[in-house]
């Protein structure tokens, strides 16, 4: 409570040991990707009590794709466009500049 009133942010006061738990479940499934080895760790009886955390770590972690096109651009008006169109600026290295973008 203190620390909500601290930080003036009430949002802390909804955070319980129930959801450590939660964060805790999610995270060791997305590490071993054993929906039994979870099962086992959080003393379940059922699988489908597990599927859950499972679920929360697809939302969290499936969109995610670590695939990129990578462009190399020389002039500004090059960089201009790709900026414009969604690249990121990497790197810069002699007088090349790299931009990426996912895929």
């Amino acid at each position: 409570m203190h620390l909500a009133a601290k930080l003036q942010n009430p949002r802390l006061l909804r955070i319980s040991f129930h959801t450590f738990r939660h964060w805790k479940a999610t995270m060791l499934y997305h590490q071993t990707k054993d929906p039994y080895y979870v099962k086992q760790f959080l003393g379940h009886k059922e699988l489908r009590s597990t599927e859950l955390y499972i679920n929360i770590e697809h939302t969290l972690f499936e969109p995610y794709n670590d695939e990129f096109t990578v462009k190399v651009a020389e002039k500004p008006e090059e960089v201009k466009t790709l900026l414009e169109v969604g690249f990121e600026y990497v790197c810069q290295k002699d007088g090349l500049i790299y931009l990426r973008k996912r895929k």
